[in-house]
């Protein structure tokens, strides 16, 4: 390890945030029509520059906060390296049959090259084949790429490159892979699911799935974007990376409708040693999806078996967490702020949250069990330093008009890189 690059280490969801890695939201979201707005997995179109203004705060709160990463920068990083350049143009043509472009890729500046490849490279229409197959892009925009939480997953000093559910958002992963191997920046091990999987296989996981409750408690969600088969891997893989100690899988099932449930991270996030925002008819009502708990001791897995409930296992395993509801007390209230990503937090610092100004009645039960509501705009000026950095708990609110029409909140938005250790 060379002295200048940054050690991954993430034990738990709520440690001091020490560094992070983002992409901020480039042409590439409005580079789609209502024509293919659901190939790109979105339910709207968003307006950029709005969206645009409100990642901003995000990006000012956590820049006060923390070291922040840039996912272009760090790609051009790789794309100034001969051999990574190569390796992943040829990985990215191959996967999306278009080795055609190899050679034109390869010409490109490193820089106009990472817009291609982030923002959409054009289609040539010089064949017949090329115009009956009536597509302006050759690779699409990576529309979704805003959310870096999903593409790649830090537990402990490992970096876990995800196999996406859908073929549109693969190149994330390529990228995320070279970026942690070849940006010169980060000392960790790299696990990547892509290399062992055929195209067929089932083995599927996002990061939006997947909670590092704390050092040896790992939550999975099981639904759309992550399977069985992809939980199955992730395990067999720890067991092979971590062959002492005994560790706790939770998997908790998920709903395939309504498409706001996409991930574990939309119905529960982690706010504290002791405090937990959820979605409660799914979290902590009866209802038809199961909670298994899994245990591995010494590599091997010694117990699979259902549980009563994710709140009351953890509790079992010394983690006993106050759930503050998503939408408060009123059930429409629950779904319709759930549906803009009401249970999506991102914690900072123990106790220190940032969420969507929108969801008003999320807000007013975490102000009722002690958290200070703060605007990212009094903060970023200054005026609430004194609020945010003191001891007491807060929650640091951003203007969430279009950027949670993408589908996704502040955890969706962040990858936690380094993160100091917490006492439970």
């Amino acid at each position: 390890m060379t002295q200048d690059k940054l050690k991954i280490e993430v034990q738990s969801e709520i440690g001091k945030l020490n560094a992070v890695l983002l992409h901020r939201p480039g042409a590439e979201v409005e580079n789609m029509t209502p024509n293919n707005v659901q190939r790109a997995l979105y339910s709207d179109i968003l307006n950029l520059s709005i969206a645009q203004t409100e990642y901003e705060q995000l990006y000012g709160v956590l820049s006060k906060v923390a070291t922040v990463h840039e996912v272009r920068s760090l790609l051009i990083n790789v794309l100034d390296q001969f051999k990574p350049r190569a390796d992943l143009i040829k990985r990215i043509c191959e996967t999306e049959d278009v080795m055609t472009y190899y050679e034109d890729l390869m010409m490109m500046k490193s820089a106009d090259l990472a817009r291609a490849l982030i923002e959409g490279l054009p289609a040539r229409i010089n064949t017949l084949t090329s115009y009956l197959k009536n597509e302006y892009y050759a690779l699409y925009p990576l529309y979704n790429f805003y959310f870096t939480r999903d593409a790649a997953v830090t537990i402990g000093n490992q970096a876990l490159i995800c196999r996406m559910a859908n073929k549109v958002r693969m190149r994330e992963s390529f990228i995320m892979d070279a970026i942690y191997r070849a940006s010169g920046v980060f000392d960790c091990s790299v696990i990547d699911a892509n290399q062992f999987q055929p195209e067929s296989s089932p083995v599927i996981m996002e990061g939006g799935d997947i909670i590092v409750a704390r050092e040896d408690i790992l939550i999975i969600g099981n639904g759309v974007r992550t399977t069985p088969q992809g939980i199955d891997f992730m395990i067999d893989r720890f067991r092979k990376t971590v062959p002492y100690g005994k560790y706790n899988v939770i998997v908790q099932q998920l709903p395939s409708e309504p498409e706001s449930f996409i991930h574990l991270d939309m119905v529960f996030t982690m706010l504290d040693t002791d405090k937990c925002m959820v979605f409660k008819p799914l979290i902590m009502q009866a209802n038809q999806y199961q909670t298994v708990h899994i245990v591995i001791e010494d590599g091997i897995v010694t117990s699979i078996r259902p549980v009563s409930g994710l709140l009351s296992v953890l509790k079992k395993l010394g983690m006993d967490l106050k759930p503050i509801v998503c939408g408060g007390a009123d059930e429409w209230d629950q779904e319709r702020e759930q549906w803009h990503s009401g249970a999506n937090f991102f914690a900072f610092a123990p106790g220190k949250e940032i969420s969507y100004a929108r969801n008003i009645h999320t807000l007013d039960e975490l102000s009722k069990n002690g958290f200070e509501v703060v605007k990212a705009e009094d903060f970023i000026s200054g005026k609430a330093d004194a609020q945010v950095m003191g001891e007491g708990p807060c929650v640091v609110t951003i203007d969430g008009s279009e950027l949670p029409r993408g589908g996704g909140g502040a955890r969706c938005m962040t990858m936690p890189l380094s993160r100091a250790g917490v006492d439970f």
